[in-house]
């Protein structure tokens, strides 16, 4: 018995030695863990491109039978685009935009026509660097484009009580097309930031080409006549003069330019923004200024649903339109178009 109890004791002994051993040793082993050293997390790659589009379709329309009131049935398909693409690195940034509208009617008294009731192809683009850290202010070079897609008529009521489609046509006037106009301008100056939702851009060197590709235009939008046509000496010149193709398809302009942004949203839903711009030529009656003001309204119904109102207020001194009641008397005239949509919206952003 005593050599049992011998045994058990010393297997009892080996066991509790063998345990602290094996104590120490993971004790050990987790010291040498918690002093290795740490890998550390790989840093996100950083972004200097955000970019997003939003893209919008409304469609209205409108049927009469017997309605004792009037009216004529009527289609109306509106189109829209709105893409960005911002870079930004330290004290430089590039920021690109491009606005298209595009919207069309057609209405069963005038037999057919499509006539489009907006027009906008609008791009900008504007390269900066902050003159230092935490700086409001940076130098700036920018270029922007105008223009429109398709012909602009303004319809005349034919004589005839049912007119035809080509009689329509025929009545009807051209005021504009695609490239005619279209407006390039190119800015070099600087711009002040106060905060997030103003801006104000001075450009004193500034340049500006006006393109008018349909000859029978460019009268109107102020294009210069060849050289060889000012003294008109033949009957070709002087038709030449009449429709349009004595008159260069271009003209450049040399002044500065003023632009002021101004855009704020509210809970995310509600965006309000709009640009003045504001051009001098120092070559020509620089007190005569050409003025652009646009100005959005948006409201997010719903994540698909929006409703908007644009505004458009153009003054340039070169082009002359035809008074209401004398189309004889042309002149420079304010300009203001109005635009109201309710479309189903998308937007793909990044």
């Amino acid at each position: 018995m005593k050599k049992v109890f011998s045994i058990i004791a010393l297997l009892s002994t080996c066991a509790f030695a063998y345990a602290q051993d094996a104590q120490q040793a993971a004790a050990d082993a987790a010291a040498e863990i918690a002093n290795a050293p740490k890998e550390e997390a790989a840093a996100p790659k950083p972004k200097y491109w955000t970019s997003s589009v939003e893209v919008g379709l409304g469609l209205n329309q409108t049927y009469f039978d017997n309605w004792a009131s009037g009216g004529f049935n009527n289609v109306n398909f509106t189109s829209s685009l709105d893409a960005k693409a911002d870079y930004a690195k330290k004290l430089a940034s590039w920021n690109n935009r491009l606005q298209m509208q595009y919207a069309f009617l057609w209405s069963e008294d005038k037999e057919g026509i499509i006539q489009k009731s907006n027009d906008v192809v609008y791009f900008q683009s504007k390269f900066g660097y902050k003159t230092g850290e935490g700086s409001k202010w940076s130098y700036t070079a920018s270029y922007d484009f105008r223009s429109q897609f398709s012909s602009g008529y303004t319809y005349n009521a034919p004589d005839k009580t049912n007119p035809a489609l080509d009689t329509w046509k025929k009545a009807r006037v051209l005021k504009s097309g695609f490239l005619s106009p279209a407006y390039n301008n190119l800015a070099l100056g600087m711009e002040w930031v106060p905060n997030k939702w103003f801006s104000i851009n001075i450009a004193p060197i500034a340049g500006s080409i006006t393109q008018v590709d349909i000859a029978e235009l460019r009268k109107n939008y102020g294009m210069e006549l060849k050289s060889r046509y000012e003294n008109p000496k033949t009957l070709a010149d002087t038709l030449a003069i009449s429709n349009g193709t004595a008159y260069k398809s271009s003209k450049m302009q040399f002044g500065g330019q003023l632009k002021a942004n101004l855009k704020f949203t509210v809970n995310d839903n509600f965006t309000f923004e709009s640009q003045l711009t504001l051009f001098s030529d120092y070559l020509d009656k620089p007190q005569n200024l050409r003025v652009n003001w646009d100005t959005g309204i948006a409201w997010q119904l719903s994540k698909y649903l929006k409703l908007s109102a644009n505004t458009w207020v153009i003054y340039d001194p070169n082009v002359l339109i035809a008074a209401k009641n004398n189309p004889d008397d042309l002149a420079p005239r304010t300009q203001f178009k109005e635009f109201l949509s309710f479309s189903f919206t998308y937007t793909f952003k990044r």
